[in-house]
């Protein structure tokens, strides 16, 4: 007796997902400047982060997928004066929007830390840091006479300090990977090592060389730190562009894409990575 085995072999006959898994992370924020002679500016904060299974989805309608850019730093064009960045721009799958990271504030300015999917860390002359968004972020860091810390998706901010501050930790996501992390507030001592970005993309804040926060993280860019007697001022890192990833049992039949979106196979999931927009349409 002979016995035959049968292969589907035609996506049509697949069965469809109705509900998908997604992380949506925002931009980071822009991180603050400083001038000559002062404390340094505020890290930026991480981009909003959203993470849940179970979305229900709607079969053969394309669903928008944005990913935002990070955040402009803030910029001293002379010894005396700074510039304040920008926010960080969101990130959007279907309904699903994260908040853009808060901007660090600047050195000489009472102008706070910025409100975002986390917060900015508060630049030199300021109070507090900027207000991170409920369920996707956490607030900056205070600026004590130095720039503070910018938020993360998983820690507040630090307060500032001569040497600055790590960027807190941003969250971890279904991919083992760390997202949103705050940019590093800082200081101006200019023989000190500086300080790290937060896990997650958190850009570096040091003397004159603040570094921006990492590509497709959301990290917050890092603080500028202040400048000695007769020099330049630093220029703030600018915030780490967003990212978007979906997935769902690689038993159910494949979406089509447009854009930026990379597809791989992992634990028994298909994975949807954008790295800059499209859209996104489920058979």
């Amino acid at each position: 007796m002979t016995s035959n085995v049968f292969t589907i072999k035609d996506a049509a006959l697949q069965p469809k997902a109705s509900t998908v898994e997604y992380l949506v992370v925002a931009g980071g924020g822009g991180g603050g400047s400083s001038g000559e002679q002062r404390g340094g500016g505020g890290g930026g904060g991480g981009g909003g982060f959203r993470m849940a299974s179970g979305f229900s989805i709607t079969a053969g309608s394309p669903l928008t997928v944005t990913i935002g850019a990070g955040g402009n730093g803030g910029t001293s064009p002379s010894r005396f004066s700074e510039v304040i960045g920008t926010q960080g721009s969101p990130s959007v799958f279907s309904s699903i929007t994260s908040v853009g990271g808060g901007v660090g504030g600047i050195s000489q300015s009472a102008v706070p830390g910025g409100p975002g999917g986390s917060g900015g860390g508060q630049g030199q002359a300021g109070t507090g840091g900027g207000t991170g968004t409920p369920g996707q972020g956490n607030p900056g860091g205070g600026g004590n006479s130095y720039g503070g810390a910018g938020g993360g998706a998983g820690a507040a901010g630090g307060t500032g300090g001569t040497e600055g501050v790590d960027g807190a930790a941003g969250a971890l996501a279904f991919n083992g990977n760390y997202y949103a992390g705050g940019g590093a507030g800082a200081g101006n001592n200019p023989l000190g090592l500086g300080a790290a970005g937060g896990i997650g993309g958190g850009g570096f804040g040091d003397y004159l060389i603040a570094s921006p926060g990492d590509t497709n993280t959301g990290g917050g860019g890092g603080g500028g730190r202040g400048g000695q007697n007769l020099q330049q001022g630093a220029a703030g890192g600018n915030g780490g562009s967003g990212i978007v990833i979906i997935r769902y049992p690689s038993t159910f039949a494949l979406a089509t894409t447009t854009g930026g979106a990379n597809v791989t196979y992992a634990n028994a999931n298909v994975v949807y990575t954008f790295t800059s927009s499209g859209t996104i349409t489920f058979p």
